[in-house]
């Protein structure tokens, strides 16, 4: 595991990238931190909303029902062409409720918060006084100053017989056998850090950041602090606008999606809340970010 690479063409071509000083969170943003956030603000989150009829024409009203995407393991072994096999939209799932209305966050204060959207994420951060990370920023943060190496922690997959990233083990998506001691979400910081000090920059949950998402961006993007494009276009769902999303998730494996790799690129559409997405901040004041 490990060893196969994803589909990088977005990813390309390689090029030199600078950007100016900042300081990132050592974690994604946890449940606890979230919650501080909704007390003090009152805040509700795109999951938590009433749904448009007007956004649904043809859906029967009693079938709007606010909720969240939730990654649920099939039963049996299943073709990966389609993902409905394993993702379901659930009514009731929300920050308060990953996984659905029967689950809770209560003794997982420490886990990180999912089932935020993208204006969810930026609401968190305005709040704190940060903001979203780049995507080259994340990037930056994530190498640990290693320069042009696969994973965050350097060449080799599993050094010293060590997991480093909570990944997906056995057969996707229907068996994980959690060789790394987590099936699903882990608590932040439950692997080492990388070299600058920040845990997780890979595995556990998808992390938002701040840029729209365009398949071919780096064949324009600016040498020195790129912000993404202007708008946002994907080819494989071209009415559907995305922004990006770095590091992968607890859901990651070489079979099906093996975007732990640092280099690579995620996607997702920004009012979507899923069940294994988060996100962290990144601040210019040093004074701001919490320990």
């Amino acid at each position: 595991m490990g060893a196969q690479m994803p589909d990088l063409e977005d990813a390309h071509p390689v090029h030199r990238v600078t950007v100016d000083s900042f300081w990132m969170d050592k974690t994604a943003v946890t449940n606890q931190q979230f919650a501080q956030f909704v007390a003090a603000t009152g805040y509700v989150t795109e999951a938590e909303r009433a749904l448009d009829p007007k956004q649904f024409p043809g859906v029967p009203l009693e079938k709007l029902k606010p909720g969240g995407v939730v990654f649920t393991p099939p039963a049996h072994a299943t073709a990966l062409e389609d993902a409905t096999a394993w993702w379901a939209y659930v009514p009731g799932a929300n920050w308060r409720h990953p996984d659905g209305p029967a689950s809770g966050i209560q003794g997982k204060e420490k886990y990180p918060v999912v089932q935020v959207a993208w204006s969810d994420a930026a609401a968190y951060a305005a709040w704190a006084h940060k903001r979203l990370p780049t995507e080259s920023e994340f990037e930056y943060a994530a190498r640990g100053g290693l320069d042009r190496q696969p994973y965050a922690w350097g060449s080799q997959w599993k050094p010293g017989g060590k997991w480093q990233a909570n990944v997906f083990q056995g057969h996707f998506p229907e068996r994980d056998t959690a060789e790394d001691g987590y099936a699903g979400r882990a608590p932040v910081a439950s692997f080492p850090p990388n070299r600058y000090g920040l845990y997780d920059m890979a595995g556990n949950v998808w992390q938002w950041c701040a840029d729209w998402y365009r398949r071919d961006y780096y064949r324009t993007a600016p040498a020195h602090n790129p912000r993404g494009p202007a708008d946002s276009f994907d080819p494989l769902e071209p009415g559907v606008a995305k922004r990006v999303q770095r590091g992968g998730s607890f859901l990651c494996t070489d079979q099906y999606c093996a975007r732990y790799i640092v280099g690579s690129r995620g996607k997702g559409d920004p009012d979507t809340p899923t069940s294994h997405a988060g996100f962290r901040c990144v601040a210019s004041d040093s004074k701001l970010i919490e320990e």
